[in-house]
């Protein structure tokens, strides 16, 4: 569908350099055995390319989150964390990460504690260039509904390298500037 809207504005986006670097929140990923994740390789893909690419369901395989004070890595998922985000043609994302070891609520404590753990939220996606833009409609996080979530998105085979700006995020890091770095695979 060469005339759809998705990929006509993906073909006119252009993406400036601020809108990569804005506190406007967005989970990403590099490369696991990425030293620095803002240098991490991987092809270039035009935002046409992106918008076709990116349909379908992707499988969580890592979830890191850097503190930008000090560039320490944080497991803030754990080891393990399992998760999907499915992209469909029509321009919809569901998006639902969560931690290693989650054991069911016993208490109000603990299901505070479960939210720590979390991600989810539903929306319209759009395509800029290289990031994928959700209007989020349902959120884990009441804040982020009625927001804008941005994600840059690198492509390497059936891998999917996200990367976020700097922000605050609501479940972790003391209420300092992090940025989330996420690997999916895409699932067949």
């Amino acid at each position: 569908m060469s005339g759809s809207p998705l990929r006509t504005r993906a073909r006119r986006a252009l993406v400036p350099l601020a809108l990569l670097l804005s506190p406007v929140s967005a989970l990403g990923a590099s490369p696991p055995a990425a030293e620095d994740p803002s240098a991490a390789e991987g092809p270039s893909v035009d935002g046409a390319d992106l918008a076709d690419r990116i349909v379908g369901t992707w499988e969580l395989v890592s979830y890191k989150v850097e503190d930008q004070e000090t560039g320490k890595l944080i497991d803030a998922m754990g080891s393990t964390p399992r998760g999907r985000v499915i992209f469909t043609k029509d321009g919809w994302v569901a998006f639902n990460l969560e931690g290693s070891d989650r054991k069911p609520a016993t208490s109000d404590t603990d299901r505070a504690a479960l939210m720590k753990t979390l991600v989810a939220y539903i929306g319209r996606y759009r395509i800029e260039g290289d990031q994928w833009v959700t209007s989020v409609q349902t959120a884990w996080a009441p804040e982020w509904v009625g927001t804008e979530q941005r994600r840059t998105v690198k492509l390497d085979g059936a891998y999917a390298d996200v990367t976020t700006p700097w922000r605050v995020m609501p479940n972790w890091n003391a209420g300092r500037p992090s940025r989330s770095l996420i690997r999916f695979r895409h699932v067949p």
